[in-house]
C-alpha cells in the first residue's frame, strides 16, 4: 500500500487540521486490558484554538498525546494536518512532528542548558537556519516575559519561568498545530493572558490550530469550540460563538423565555444542524411533531391548507422557529413548512427532548412555569 503524501503548508484550508473517527484506545493486554477511549468523533478546522475540559482520568491527556503521535492507533481513524496515522509509516510521523507544538505539564527541560538554549534546540531539530535563531528566540522569548531570563538555566527559574521556557520551546518552529496539556497551570494571571493571547494571535495571522487540556476557567473565553470528556468519551463538542448564537434566538421562544442561561445552553447543545434545500418541505400539515426547528440561515413559508388548497400566511427567516406546539403537546401539525430559498436549520428532537426534561430538574420546573404562564 503506498505511503500516504507528505503534508504541506499549502494545504486546502476547507480540510480539517484533525478528524477523528470511531477511535479508541486501551491499556495493557490480556486481563489487564483497560479500554480508556470510547468511538470518539470530532474535527477541528485550521486556525480554531479548542479547550479539551473533564475530570482527572476521563481520556483528555491519552486523546491528545494520540493526536500528538506520541501513541500508536489501535482502532477507528485519526487524521492529523492531512495524514491517515493508523498506519502510518515511521518516516510520515517524524515528518508531522515537525509540524506539531507540544507544550506539556512536564516542562522536560535540560537543567545544563539555558532557556536560550533550550529554545534553540528545538529549532535545531526541525532545522532553523543558524543565522536565524538568536534573533528568533529572543523573540519568543520576550514575548513570554522572560527577556531578562534569556541566558538563566532552570534552577535558577520558578515553575512559571520554566513553563514560559517551555511554552516558547514548543512555538519556536512555527507549528501548524499546537498540542498543549494544562498549559498555565503553573502560570499568574497575567503570564496566562499573555500566552493565551499568543495562541489566538497565531490561529488568527497563520492558522495554527490550538487544542489545549485544561482546568484553567479563567481563559475559556479564547476558546472558539469546547470539548468535554467523560469516561473516555466525548460528551459534548460545542462551538461557543455559534451556540451563544443558537441561545439568543431560543430565548425569544416563549417555551424558552423563563429559563436560566445554564439551562439555555443545555438545550443549545442538543440542537442538531441541518441543511435543506429550495423547495424541501420540512414538516407537513397532519403529520406527528417530533422536533422543534430553529432558522440560522434562509427562509421557509409557512403554508396551510384550507378548503382543498394550500395558502401561504407567512415567511420565517433568520432567528424564527417552529414547530414547538407539536413538541410539548404531542398534538399534529397544523401546518406545512416548506423551504423559500436554500437554508440552515437546527432541530431538537422530542426523545432529546423529553431526556434533557428528566435529567434536569430545573428545565422541567421553568418549563412547567411557562407552560402555565401560556394558559
Amino acid at each position: 500500500m503506498p505511503d500516504n503524501t507528505t503534508p504541506s503548508a499549502d494545504q486546502p484550508s476547507t480540510e480539517p487540521a484533525i478528524r477523528i473517527g470511531g477511535l479508541q484506545h486501551s491499556f495493557g493486554e490480556g486481563e489487564l486490558r483497560k479500554q480508556v477511549l470510547f468511538d470518539n468523533e470530532l474535527e477541528v478546522a485550521r486556525g480554531e484554538i479548542v479547550i479539551m475540559t473533564g475530570p482527572s482520568g476521563s481520556g483528555k491527556t491519552t486523546l491528545l498525546t494520540l493526536i500528538g503521535t506520541l501513541r500508536t492507533v489501535q482502532a477507528g481513524s485519526l487524521n492529523v494536518l492531512g495524514c491517515e496515522l493508523r498506519g502510518a509509516s515511521a518516516r510520515r510521523l517524524i515528518d508531522l512532528r515537525r509540524q506539531i507544538g507540544f507544550i506539556f505539564q512536564a516542562h522536560n527541560l535540560f537543567e545544563s542548558l539555558s532557556a536560550y538554549q533550550n529554545v534553540k534546540m528545538a529549532m535545531e531539530l526541525v532545522g532553523v537556519a543558524p543565522s536565524e535563531m538568536k534573533p528568533r528566540a529572543t523573540e519568543m522569548l520576550s514575548r513570554v516575559g522572560l527577556e531578562h531570563r534569556i541566558h538563566y538555566k532552570p534552577a535558577e527559574l520558578s515553575g512559571g519561568q520554566k513553563q514560559r521556557v517551555a511554552i516558547s520551546r514548543g512555538l519556536i518552529h512555527r507549528p501548524r498545530l499546537i498540542l498543549a496539556d494544562e498549559p498555565t497551570a503553573a502560570l499568574d494571571e497575567k503570564s496566562g493572558r499573555d500566552v493565551v493571547t499568543l495562541f489566538q494571535e497565531l490561529a488568527t495571522r497563520e492558522q495554527v490550530t490550538v487544542l489545549m487540556v485544561t482546568h484553567d476557567n479563567r481563559i475559556l473565553d479564547v476558546a472558539d469550540r469546547i470539548v468535554n470528556m467523560v469516561d473516555g468519551r466525548i460528551k459534548s463538542n460545542v462551538l461557543v460563538k455559534e451556540s451563544a448564537k443558537i441561545c439568543e434566538f431560543i430565548k425569544g421562544c416563549s417555551v424558552f423565555t423563563q429559563l436560566t442561561p445554564r439551562t439555555l445552553t443545555q438545550v443549545a447543545d442538543q440542537m442538531v444542524p441541518e441543511k435543506v434545500a429550495a423547495g424541501s418541505v420540512i414538516i407537513r400539515q397532519g403529520e406527528p411533531g417530533d422536533k422543534f426547528y430553529l432558522i440560522r440561515h434562509g427562509e421557509v413559508d409557512v403554508i396551510v391548507e384550507k378548503d382543498g388548497t394550500d395558502q401561504t400566511v407567512a415567511s420565517l427567516g433568520e432567528g424564527d422557529f417552529f414547530g414547538e406546539a407539536a413538541l410539548l403537546t404531542g398534538e399534529p401539525r397544523n401546518a406545512t413548512i416548506r423551504a423559500k430559498t436554500d437554508a440552515s436549520l437546527y432541530w431538537l428532537g422530542n426523545e432529546v427532548f423529553q431526556t434533557v426534561m428528566r435529567t434536569s430538574a430545573s428545565f422541567e420546573e421553568e418549563l412547567r412555569k411557562s407552560l402555565f404562564e401560556r394558559q
